[in-house]
């Protein structure tokens, strides 16, 4: 499966936002896009035009979701074709996709690593084992550590490698986290999602 290998950080700066834990403290040293010099931009200043917001703000999202530009326009086409303000239902989508509900669950410290874990199996989807960041969870669903995933260094030292505090977890989420086990019981809403993301922004782009 293709996918984006670029450096963490480098995609951060390059859209001027923390896409991962670990790039804050970059972003706070080296604010400009990689390739800029300390003193700003090469060859002055430029001021950014309404195309150029609309694809920062589009690669931002699709960035800080893990996903490829692909997958974000055919989700993006969905999100036009339902019911609803097609960015609120787009952000509501990735907010189900399950590599994220592993991250707001707070079993893991980023969607990069939440995808990760997904991806090696450690996880099942009402009893069914799964693999498959992309599912899109619904209401009721129960996600749950594996049994033999339990046993894992990363499992049993959960608390250490990624702590979790009950006001960090989403409120559409049921987290039981002594027992490993998610239930979905209810669909996030736009304040689910980062709030500064302006989904306008992308609907405009793929409005072109």
């Amino acid at each position: 499966m293709a996918r984006d290998t670029a450096s963490i950080v480098k995609r951060s700066r390059r859209e001027g936002y923390a896409l991962h834990p670990k790039a804050h403290k970059a972003l706070i040293k080296r604010t400009g896009p990689p390739g800029q010099q300390a003193g700003g931009r090469r060859g002055g200043r430029i001021k950014s035009s309404q195309y150029s917001l609309q694809l920062r703000e589009k690669q931002k999202v699709k960035r800080l979701y893990g996903l490829l530009e692909r997958q974000f326009s055919k989700l993006m086409v969905e999100a036009s074709r339902s019911k609803g303000r097609s960015g609120e239902v787009l952000l509501q989508m990735l907010e189900r996709r399950l590599d994220n509900v592993v991250y707001r669950s707070g079993f893991a410290v980023s969607r990069q690593a939440a995808r990760q874990l997904v991806t090696h199996g450690h996880f099942t989807l009402n009893g069914r084992r799964v693999d498959i960041p992309s599912i899109r969870v619904d209401i009721k669903d129960e996600i749950a550590v594996r049994a033999r995933s339990l046993k894992t260094e990363y499992f049993k030292k959960i608390d250490e490698v990624s702590p979790a505090s009950p006001n960090d977890l989403a409120d559409w989420l049921k987290v039981e986290r002594k027992k490993f086990n998610v239930t979905v019981i209810g669909l996030p809403s736009r304040e689910a999602a980062e709030p500064d993301i302006n989904e306008q922004l992308i609907v405009e782009y793929y409005s072109r």
